[in-house]
């Protein structure tokens, strides 16, 4: 039964739009369960927290919560700008990468239109891309990694829109480097848009990342401060690409979607040059203890250049998948790739060392019951 009042999209049986957000929240799972997870591992947050400078910016800015932030954003809007050498006519801040996405989505794709993405790869952007009734065309990993050959060939077969690329990768952590990504953009057909997803730039190995002309129209990047900067419960994101292209977001974003404390926070932290340095030290050091605990118990950890670490658990999904829920009955919160081969697999965000400590004692129980059950016995519960 549905409300007659709802889109055809919206209301066809059955559903063409799933009745799920893209992902889990822990705290849906901690409902379900009754018990709090000891470590938070699963969203790829920053356990290592925010810049002191925009804690304290956050706590000044409570005391005008009363307030309504600047529609324009146009202080943040400004230092991001500087930050990276661009006209803040170049940029649009958002409400994280996720926002960014939709209001992009519904700039560009109607019913029907053409979309390329990885199959497998961040499922908010095809959550947005079947909102708006787009067609997704997706184009397999190649080992481990996205496949920009694929994806632009897959564009200029299928008269793609959008070109979905996500580097560093989530849910692989694996990356392109400058020349590939150079590659790709020359090879965008004419009319479809590159979105390249740099959520985890900051954490990129440095030099990893290509230069790229603001005003190239082939291509959008977008970055996030949920991430590096350590504030993902603020939900602050910002794309930089063509005058035209960002203006146009001017005409469908919530202009008052960004309230002044996060609008406070951001700007403290994008001015903190340091910050971002130190928490990738940090990440690098916690992939490392992440890697030897998977080896330690005879798996097998993905490079990465992100704050998370896939780790090939040497089955299939299912298996993985049990893995996975041990570890949360443990009170340890991991995530999983969707799709095969890469279900075969658990992504495992880095922290403190207690959290991570916290994983390395849950870990052999999740993987002992997992074979048990995998070679026909039972496992205890």
């Amino acid at each position: 039964m549905t409300d007659p009042r709802l889109t055809p999209l919206a209301a066809s049986l059955p559903a063409s739009l799933p009745a799920t957000v893209p992902f889990t929240g822990p705290e849906t799972l901690e409902r379900r369960s009754g018990v709090p997870f000891r470590a938070r591992l699963g969203a790829n947050e920053s356990g290592f927290g925010p810049s002191p400078r925009a804690v304290e910016a956050m706590e000044r800015a409570a005391r005008d919560a009363w307030m309504y932030g600047d529609p324009e954003v146009h202080e943040l809007r400004e230092a991001i700008a500087a930050h990276h050498g661009v006209e803040p006519e170049h940029v649009v801040v958002g409400e994280g990468i996720d926002g960014l996405l939709g209001l992009l989505v519904r700039l560009t794709v109607g019913a029907g239109t053409p979309v390329v993405t990885s199959l497998g790869g961040y499922p908010t952007f095809n959550f947005h891309v079947t909102g708006f009734g787009g067609r997704l065309l997706t184009a397999p990993y190649r080992g481990d990694a996205s496949d920009p050959e694929a994806l632009i060939g897959l564009a200029r077969e299928g008269g793609a829109r959008l070109i979905y690329l996500s580097n560093p990768d989530n849910p692989m952590g694996s990356m392109h480097g400058p020349e590939a990504i150079r590659r790709m953009i020359e090879g965008v057909p004419e009319g479809a848009l590159l979105v390249l997803d740099e959520a985890y730039g900051e954490l990129a190995p440095p030099g990893s990342l290509p230069e790229i002309d603001p005003a190239d129209p082939r291509v959008i990047r977008m970055r996030t401060f949920s991430k590096a900067y350590g504030l993902a419960g603020l939900r602050v994101g910002y794309a930089i690409g063509l005058k035209a292209l960002v203006a146009g977001f001017d005409r469908v974003r919530n202009h008052f979607g960004l309230g002044r404390v996060a609008q406070s926070g951001a700007l403290a932290a994008v001015r903190d040059r340091d910050w971002p340095g130190e928490v990738a030290r940090r990440v690098v050091a916690a992939r490392e203890e992440v890697g030897r605990i998977a080896r330690a118990a005879g798996l097998i950890p993905l490079p990465s250049a992100t704050n998370f670490v896939t780790i090939d658990c040497g089955r299939d999904g299912a298996f993985a998948r049990v893995v996975l829920e041990g570890l949360g009955r443990r009170g340890v919160f991991v995530r999983m790739p969707g799709v095969a081969p890469l279900d075969r697999c658990i992504r495992v965000t880095v922290g403190p060392a207690e959290a991570l400590a916290a994983f390395a004692e849950a870990l052999p129980g999740a993987l002992e019951e997992a074979r048990s059950l995998a070679d026909g016995g039972t496992a205890a519960r």
